[in-house]
């Protein structure tokens, strides 16, 4: 297995770090905090002008077809600023699933919008008793003369304040009740009985509950046909968490650049901290979790479209092993920083608490050792 970037890959990494060196300093990430929309459209309108809205997308549907991998390495140039735009949102969740999912016509009218950066997405499918289990999904869908009518509430939907329309995930109820399939439904915002409660993410960025009371949908808001979408939910969510697990490597090796910076220059006894010997390995066993974290993040990404055991195993592996690594790489980051690490002085706080919020996303370091050991134990495809 060639593990090496080719030409274009390198291409998109130096562009990305460099956009994001230049774009994202101290001073724009508190505006970013202070913004309701937690965002800047201007910079999102950039992403779009250099395609890394189209990246993953299908080149028929106005997109440059890349792949998982192409994803990984721009999320982790994105870890390095902070970058809190709602690209995992819009991007690896809400293209994704529409383009699995959805008929030709609703990839013709949404993807290209998506590319263009006119269209903003999300992905509503957490709820508040599923205990990060894919398969529990209480909101209910049922079929009525005009369509569809939803009910239910979801939690913790990545950027559906900033979203145009939402991807809901809903148990289907047809005219003979309950079918044990789960349909996605694409829902405009001003949708009347959808109510949007938003909130700031640990980190940067802001997630929102939402309620949905006697939502009324034209027939044609169910993605693609009456197939079950569970395993394009799984698909698409170890994808995410392939993404993230490269953002949390990018945030993981300014940590830990930042770090071995100031041991060099914050002397004690008339020494720099850095001739210690003690701190030098414990800066070393920082590099080693970094490395262990970007090998992790790099399997789940060449796993993304392997079959289903396999992609499950990748992704809840890096899921389960870069979080131990990122809170190591976080916590030792802080101690060495001594008092000014927690300050707002310094921003090795702020990366420390997105470190906190990507174990959190999808199910912590725990669940996901469970979910691989299950998986290895698992003779059928889930």
């Amino acid at each position: 297995m060639d593990l090496n970037l080719s030409d274009e890959q390198r291409l998109l990494r130096e562009s990305a770090e460099r956009f994001v060196a230049e774009s994202y300093d101290a001073d724009h990430r508190r505006s970013m905090a202070n913004d309701p929309r937690g965002f800047s459209p201007a910079i999102w309108k950039q992403f779009a002008d250099l395609g890394w809205l189209a990246l993953p997308i299908a080149e028929e549907f106005g997109g440059l077809g890349g792949g998982a991998v192409e994803i990984g390495i721009l999320m982790e140039a994105f870890g390095r600023g902070l970058v809190s735009e709602p690209y995992v949102a819009t991007v690896v969740l809400g293209a994704a699933l529409i383009e699995k999912c959805g008929s030709t016509s609703q990839k013709q009218a949404t993807l290209p919008r998506v590319a263009d950066g006119t269209l903003k997405l999300a992905f509503a499918h957490s709820e508040r008793a599923a205990r990060f289990d894919l398969a529990k999904v209480a909101t209910t869908a049922g079929k009525t003369a005009q369509g569809w009518r939803l009910a239910g509430s979801k939690i913790a939907v990545l950027d559906g304040h900033a979203a145009d329309e939402i991807i809901v995930s809903a148990h289907v109820h047809d005219h003979r009740g309950p079918s044990g399939r789960i349909g996605l439904f694409l829902v405009p915002v001003s949708t009347p009985g959808l109510a949007i409660s938003d909130y700031p993410r640990l980190g940067g960025g802001r997630a929102c509950n939402i309620e949905l009371s006697d939502v009324q949908l034209p027939q044609d808001a169910l993605l693609g046909d009456s197939e079950d979408a569970l395993p394009a939910i799984a698909w698409a969510v170890d994808r995410a968490m392939a993404a993230l697990g490269a953002e949390a490597v990018g945030i993981m090796q300014t940590l830990l650049e930042t770090t071995l910076e100031y041991t060099k220059i914050r002397k004690q006894f008339g020494r720099p901290l850095s001739a210690n010997q003690v701190i030098r390995h414990r800066l070393a066993d920082m590099a080693m979790q970094v490395d262990e974290a970007r090998s992790m993040a790099l399997r789940a990404a060449l796993k993304a479209d392997s079959a289903p055991v396999e992609r499950g195993r990748a992704a809840s592996g890096a899921k389960a092993k870069i979080g131990k690594c990122a809170r190591f790489v976080g916590e030792q980051s802080i101690q060495l920083h001594g008092g000014m690490g927690v300050t707002e002085e310094l921003e090795v706080g702020a990366y420390f608490k997105r470190l906190i919020a990507f174990d959190t996303l999808f199910g912590g370091s725990a669940h996901h050792y469970g979910r691989h050991a299950a998986l290895g134990r698992s003779t059928v495809p889930v």
